[in-house]
């Protein structure tokens, strides 16, 4: 500890010699840190500008230079000169993996029709699929509400569209057709075009999202609301697709994935390697916080907190020790005046060095084994990631079964759900001859404490029970569908059962909705402010593998009630 302290006070006195020449060539680096050029791409330029004009405001020292350039300037220009650029989704040539980017906004498309549709019980009930939304762009002449709703009512529709390629580009997406296809009643601007959907009930308009927005209470507009979107094509409107009614609500199932994403693209801030420049640093933690007001102003959307926070973390390890943040978010700008102070700061120091190493060493102790676990990478988590062999009937209890030749039923644990517990330690399980029945409780899987109450896919009686699993638990990790089985069950009611079983691309496109509503357990159940969000995202937002590893039994009971038990 006595080494410790002298070196801290060589340095101090190190720092103390610092000649005038280093401190001048630090104020001169310092005054070119308060000017920076800004690229964006033409769609963005006038939002970018109204950014940058607003930051100046409240920084009068600062100077951002908005140049509008084409995509492929962009890159280059960051290249060259570590600039900031704002681009959209719609924008690919920056969206390779060695781009630092983070999201900033959304451009969100909303259908929507007339509150007053004779309808719309029908509507919010059952929502329109792209599919059937697609139909009637290739055939005009089944462009009545009888085929969206399957009712046999010939009322035509009047489709409103604003002239805004942004729109028609999600719009071909979403449906999958040619732009050309996507065709409808003109409207000049959105206020014309909400207008028009408020006087006609059997209306259909396309716009953005800022277009509905009732700024007096930050709600829909009056006479208009949203069209939900059947997503999965099943005629009704799932509880994971039940983001209609709030912008709020929608909003944040935006963030979560529950809205299609070819209506939604994001607003990036992108450089070519992580922001260092104090003041690009403080403008995009302004855009991140106070500047989101002025996106709905130019038709964009703004983010959710908690998807802020977590923006935020992507720069607060950013040095702001010789910088002071008013409640403006202006910037101090004699950052070097310290020195002044030095020798006062010098035995101040001294005084209280000695108690704050011991301190210090204490917490170290003490957080060793959490920083450790949080130091160790983890693999990005994603659909891409999970195993779904062919020929196997996978439940919503995330539990799967395949049909031996005898007649015997083999279950066991899908892919998904081990990905989410990690490693796991210990097996409770049920004994041969036990009658079980579909979606009751069939198995306890454990890791150091931790339990989750896993249901049963099929009834009946079980047969065997895979004794390996008692020694060697962590198989069900490493081989899920083979050597991970758990249960051989005599079915009594196979044929009933069987009907309620996914299979192929309909699990995949299940376990879609599943991922939208794991991010949206983490976003509620996991706050961004505690330690333990650090185990859930990789950088970037991404889900990190065994996301429930290193969280406590309280977030394991709160997913086996608002994740298992929901799907049973």
């Amino acid at each position: 500890m006595k080494n410790t302290i002298v070196l801290f006070i060589g340095l101090l006195l190190l720092n103390c010699s610092i000649p005038d020449r280093t401190k001048e060539e630090a104020r001169n680096n310092l005054s070119a840190d308060d000017s920076i050029n800004i690229f964006c791409t033409p769609d963005l330029y006038n939002l970018t500008a109204r950014w940058a004009s607003e930051f100046c405001n409240i920084n009068p020292d600062v100077k951002i230079k908005v140049i509008n350039v084409t995509e492929s300037s962009v890159a280059e220009n960051l290249n060259i000169n570590r600039n900031l650029g704002f681009i959209s989704g719609e924008y690919s040539a920056m969206h390779d993996e060695s781009t630092w980017k983070v999201v900033v906004g959304r451009n969100v498309i909303v259908p929507i029709f007339n509150s007053k549709n004779p309808f719309v019980n029908e509507i919010c009930q059952q929502g329109i699929s792209p599919e059937e939304l697609a139909q009637i762009f290739k055939n005009p002449e089944m462009k009545n509400w009888g085929t969206l709703l399957n009712n046999q009512k010939n009322v035509p529709i009047n489709f409103y569209m604003i002239d805004d390629p942004s729109i028609n580009s999600g719009m071909s997406k979403l449906l999958n057709v040619n732009q050309i296809m996507i065709d409808g009643i003109k409207a000049g601007d959105g206020k014309e075009l909400i207008s028009s959907v408020q006087n006609d009930i059997y209306s259909i308009g396309i716009c953005k999202i800022a277009n509905i927005l009732d700024p007096s209470n930050q709600s829909i507009l009056e006479g208009v609301k949203l069209l939900p979107i059947d997503r999965n094509g099943n005629g009704k409107i799932d509880y994971m697709e039940e983001i209609y009614d709030d912008l709020n609500v929608l909003s944040r199932g935006i963030w979560i994935g529950k809205y299609p994403r070819a209506l939604s693209d994001n607003i990036y801030s992108v450089s070519t390697v992580k922001p260092t420049n104090r003041t690009e640093v403080k403008f995009l933690n302004w855009v991140l916080t106070d500047g989101q007001q002025f996106l709905n102003n130019y038709g964009y959307n703004d983010l959710v907190l908690n998807e802020r926070l977590a923006k935020l973390n992507l720069l607060d390890d950013y040095e702001i020790g010789m910088t002071t943040l008013n409640n403006n978010y202006a910037i101090s700008k004699e950052p070097l005046s310290f020195y002044i102070y030095l020798p006062i700061i010098l035995t101040a120091i001294l005084v209280m060095v000695i108690m704050v190493i011991s301190g210090v060493q204490y917490i170290k102790d003490k957080k060793a084994d959490v920083l450790d676990k949080a130091s160790v990478p983890r693999l990005v988590f994603n659909e891409d990631f999970v195993k779904s062999p062919p020929g196997l009937y996978y439940d919503k209890t995330h539990t799967w079964a395949f049909m031996e030749k005898d007649g015997m039923v083999r279950i066991g644990i899908d892919d998904f759900l081990q990905h989410i517990t990690g490693p796991l330690t210990r097996v409770r399980m049920k004994n041969p001859g036990e009658k079980i029945r579909k979606g009751k409780q069939i198995l306890s899987i454990i890791q150091n404490g931790k339990q989750l109450n896993i249901y049963t896919p099929v009834s009946g009686t079980i047969k065997e029970q895979n004794k390996a699993l008692d020694t060697n638990t962590s198989v069900i990790n490493s081989s899920p569908y083979s050597e991970g089985w758990v249960y051989m069950i005599e079915p009594t009611n196979w044929l009933k059962e069987i009907q309620f079983f996914l299979m192929g691309n309909k699990y995949k496109e299940w376990l879609k909705s599943e991922f939208s509503r794991l991010k949206e357990f983490l976003t509620v159940s996991v706050k961004p402010e505690t330690v333990g969000y650090a185990y859930v995202l990789q950088d970037g937002g991404e889900l990190k593998d065994g996301i429930l590893a290193d969280l406590g039994p309280e977030v394991w009971e709160d997913f086996q009630t608002n994740f298992i038990d929901v799907s049973s």
